[in-house]
């Protein structure tokens, strides 16, 4: 008897090819106060994951979503290691549950071979005082909220790497 999985159980490599349109990695354009986040997406074993995407949606600087759609959403393709980067300008507090502010963060819905549905996370700003009081990131146990944070590094961007399981597993959310 074989225990091979089956079409219906995994997904990829062939996913990537309808999430390949509308890559955006810069939401910055000209804007002086870009910031840059990068990182890198491993697998249960700790193996670089080479054929994911990222997106990610975020407030602008003042904390407004656009209405439109026209920003504050970014497709990003992991490459062969991996790795991701995106540049974007560091979002505003928006308003959470019962109005109360939530600290800047993106949305991130994770996409790689063997998910049938995404995985949903947050990236929070390591070097951000408002963390302390943010509602959600108050729902994660206290020694999983630093899967949560990008950490500044020292030429000024920011690092955040996802470990989809494992003992550094990230946190997800659900929505």
């Amino acid at each position: 008897m074989s225990f091979q999985q089956s079409a219906s159980q995994t997904v990829g490599p062939y996913f990537i090819i309808g999430l390949r349109n509308g890559v955006k990695t810069d939401l910055a354009g000209d804007a002086p106060d870009a910031v840059v986040i990068r990182g890198q997406v491993f697998d249960g074993l700790g193996a670089p994951v080479p054929d994911g995407v990222l997106e990610f949606w975020q407030a602008d600087a003042r904390g407004c979503y656009a209405e439109n759609g026209d920003w504050g959403f970014a497709r990003v393709p992991l490459d062969a290691d991996g790795r991701f980067e995106l540049r974007t300008v560091r979002p505003g507090a928006v308003a959470g549950p019962q109005g109360a502010p939530q600290a800047p963060h993106l949305l991130v819905n994770v996409f790689m071979r063997g998910l049938l549905k995404h995985a949903c996370t947050r990236i929070y700003f390591d070097d951000e005082p408002r963390n302390a009081q943010d509602p959600i990131l108050a729902l994660v146990p206290s020694e999983r909220r630093s899967t949560l944070l990008a950490v500044r590094s020292d030429d000024g961007s920011y690092r955040w790497d996802v470990h989809m399981q494992g003992a550094r597993e990230t946190a997800f959310l659900s929505y």
